[in-house]
């Protein structure tokens, strides 16, 4: 459950990241009154933190199993 949060959190990140590259536009600053907002902080940490979980994806063994 809690790899999918991150995931979610992650793939929201990705996509504020590409609205700000391709057109200059910050969802979460604009949702929140500013980047420096609080709440807009805090979606920013659990994003990067999310991002930091989802590291350990590389990592873990693949638990799908081969009925060949």
């Amino acid at each position: 459950m809690f790899d999918k949060i991150a995931l979610i959190l992650v793939i929201i990140g990705a996509l504020v990241w590409g609205g700000v590259g391709i057109f200059g536009f910050d969802l979460v600053a604009w949702l929140f009154g500013g980047q420096g907002a609080v709440i807009s902080r805090i979606v920013y940490t659990l994003v990067g933190l999310a991002g930091l979980w989802c590291i350990s994806f590389l990592f873990k063994k693949n638990d799908v199993i081969d009925n060949d």
